[in-house]
């Protein structure tokens, strides 16, 4: 039977510190807890060199669109308590560039698109159509409409010429990679790689449609998960149409009362993270964007432009080394990572680095107690994580992650900056221990979800999706 982990990681109660490790912990000496992660990065970020190569690198990303959108939404996971409060303000205008990088696009321009893709005048396709954007996505907009058969539809629309531009942009991200890095140390090559190879895939909406078909039938009928259904056969490589799904937005739902926002945090760690563990699929872009609450208390995920499915060889791998990370088996964790290849120089490597690298990470959910994530404990973890210039973890950060790891592990980082946003509070290693060891589920909503798991179980997933071609063009009584 699985170990219990250890309740005495954290001090609990308004102010985190540092914890002396009680007689059942392996090393029985002071452990930073995330709170002290967090105040070693702080002391890091002071760095003055650091906040004025931020300023060049909004100069450089001044002119990218989709690609600098990302980076900025990636960034908007970060507490800016961590930032000096001397340098707070500017810090903040600089990151406001990034997430606010959308081109200024008329809706003639916009309506161009539609009408080039589908071959027609745009009242031929819809009954209605809003003219002023509901939302932004990284490399388009979206816009409510209706059909000609009554049904109400959000549809995506790309900004005319972002695909060459997101290329271009792609190919000159190499040549900032040295700029980006010094003022962003955790966009790392491993990052930017993956950053290219799924920008690419985020431009061809049609297959995002088809993904996203396929995950609203996956959840059909879920108790508190909806994801719309998205219409392939009306959706090509620059527009796709889906169901409009009304509700709240995350900057509503965080003014909600604590324990609201308790359970929707609850559903969101379970829709982006136990998803993997349970159907080998997930999606990789956590952000507040792309969820909502709706009128009837379900959480709508949107935007699977950025979706994985795994093997679930490389799943049972991650499963196995957060056990082992969970029961302080460092030495165990040590030999998995080795035989998986991802400690390429083991002479370099210990076993307490290794499991003290994983825990930075992976603490918050590996810990057996209630635990309200906050944006600094959140920051804290993901910047301490990937910062090359942190003495903490240093060979294992010249480590190698399988490229089918450094996916899900972006996915977990921005789970858990989300959750911090909302200041959730769950025993969030008792949810995981559902996937972890398959034990019963301790909460209603884990109840609830697994009531509906034994009557939809999961099979075995689907190939990877290959690139799709652009839809054929829909008659006028579509």
């Amino acid at each position: 039977m699985a170990k219990q982990v250890p309740t005495s990681r954290l001090a609990r109660g308004t102010k985190l510190g540092a914890v002396a490790a009680s007689s059942v912990i392996r090393t029985q000496r002071a452990r930073l807890s995330m709170r002290g992660r967090s105040e070693a990065v702080r002391a890091k970020m002071a760095e003055e060199s650091m906040i004025r190569t931020t300023e060049q690198v909004v100069m450089v990303l001044g002119t990218m669109k989709g690609v600098a959108m990302k980076l900025g939404q990636m960034m908007s996971v970060l507490d800016m308590d961590l930032v000096p409060e001397a340098h707070r303000e500017r810090f903040q205008k600089r990151l406001a560039v990034l997430r606010n990088a959308a081109p200024s696009v008329s809706f003639e321009s916009m309506r161009q698109v539609i009408e080039e893709d589908f071959g027609q005048p745009l009242n031929k396709i819809f009954a209605e159509f809003e003219a002023e954007p509901i939302a932004a996505a990284s490399i388009g907009q979206v816009y409510r409409g209706t059909l000609h058969d009554g049904r109400q539809v959000a549809v995506k629309v790309q900004y005319p010429g972002i695909d060459a531009a997101v290329r271009a942009d792609l190919k000159n991200l190499a040549m900032f990679r040295r700029v980006l890095q010094s003022a962003m140390p955790w966009v790392t090559p491993a990052v930017l790689d993956e950053l290219r190879l799924n920008m690419e895939s985020e431009l061809d909406y049609q297959a995002e449609a088809n993904t996203q078909l396929q995950i609203a039938e996956l959840y059909a009928g879920h108790p508190f998960i909806v994801v719309p259904r998205s219409m392939p056969e009306l959706s090509t490589t620059r527009v796709l149409v889906s169901e409009y799904v009304a509700g709240k937005g995350f900057e509503e739902i965080r003014q909600l009362p604590a324990a609201q926002r308790d359970r929707i945090g609850e559903i969101i760690y379970r829709f982006y993270v136990g998803s993997l563990f349970t159907f080998n699929e997930f999606c990789g872009d956590p952000h507040p964007g792309n969820v909502l609450l709706a009128p009837d208390g379900k959480v709508g995920f949107l935007d699977f432009g950025l979706f994985n499915r795994m093997d679930p060889e490389h799943v049972q791998f991650e499963l196995t080394c957060l056990r082992a990370a969970a029961e302080d088996r460092a030495e165990d964790l040590r030999q998995l990572m080795i035989e998986r290849g991802v400690i390429d120089s083991p002479e370099e490597i210990g076993a307490e680095e290794c499991l003290e690298y994983v825990l930075a990470a992976s603490e918050w959910c590996l810990i057996d107690e209630d635990l309200t994530i906050t944006p600094e404990l959140a920051s804290g973890a993901f910047l301490l994580a990937v910062d090359p210039r942190a003495s903490e973890f240093a060979g294992m950060k010249q480590q190698n992650l399988p490229p089918e790891h450094l996916f899900s592990r972006r996915a977990d980082f921005l789970t858990f900056g989300m959750l911090g946003q909302l200041g959730c509070t769950a025993n969030w290693h008792q949810i995981s221990r559902e996937w972890l060891y398959d034990e019963p589920p301790v909460t209603e909503l884990g109840k609830a979800h697994h009531a509906w798991l034994a009557e939809h179980p999961p099979v075995a997933p689907k190939k990877p999706r290959t690139k799709a071609k652009k839809a054929p063009k829909p008659s006028s009584n579509a």
